[in-house]
């Protein structure tokens, strides 16, 4: 993993996406800051950079299938995919929505699922891990071989417990901290 990659994406997320003030997140926590990392996710070097940095975590991982809940793994699983297509490696992807589909196939898991293969849940943020958790239940019930959780960003509240107990390895690019001192960096820079 390039190191100055990794920075640049790293004071990208800073800026784009990592905001202080009080929210209250999807696991019902109050927190001072907010990370929205679809923001980054969504410009062009922000997707280049998070799928060129998290397909070596993947690729280490040595799964054949990355995907994750909806809506906030769907912008990392095109990122890593469009960085295994660049070097040329067999992956394929998939999204779980939170209910089965009403209309059409009625599928709750959408995408290139295959079962039967190693799979990777991604995740942009975790804090709990309540949602990788719970997508890593639909693939494995779905016939998948899920083994980690690949996340953009830990910020340290107890997702690594949650997936130890679920028996899932879990790996992260870049922790909340990382992110606080690049914020905090950028800031003083201006």
């Amino acid at each position: 993993m390039a190191s100055s990659q990794l920075k640049e994406l790293i004071d990208l997320l800073a800026r784009e996406s990592y905001f202080e003030r009080t929210v209250t997140l999807s696991s019902g926590r109050t927190s001072n800051y907010y990370l929205d990392c679809r923001r980054t996710l969504m410009l062009p070097r922000g997707a280049f950079l998070a799928g060129e940095l998290l397909i070596d975590l993947v690729t280490a991982a040595g799964v054949a299938q990355v995907g994750g809940m909806a809506a906030a793994a769907i912008p990392v699983t095109d990122a890593i995919l469009a960085a295994a297509f660049r070097r040329n490696l067999e992956l394929t992807g998939f999204f779980v929505r939170k209910q089965t589909k009403q209309h059409g196939l009625q599928q709750r898991i959408e995408g290139a699922f295959r079962a039967g293969v190693a799979t990777a849940i991604v995740e942009d943020t975790v804090t709990t891990g309540g949602s990788s958790v719970d997508a890593a239940a639909a693939a494995r019930e779905a016939g998948a071989d899920v083994t980690c959780v690949i996340a953009l960003v830990d910020r340290g509240e107890g997702g690594a417990e949650a997936f130890a107990k679920a028996g899932l390895a879990y790996r992260f690019l870049v922790s909340a901290d990382d992110l606080r001192l690049a914020h905090e960096r950028l800031k003083q820079s201006r």
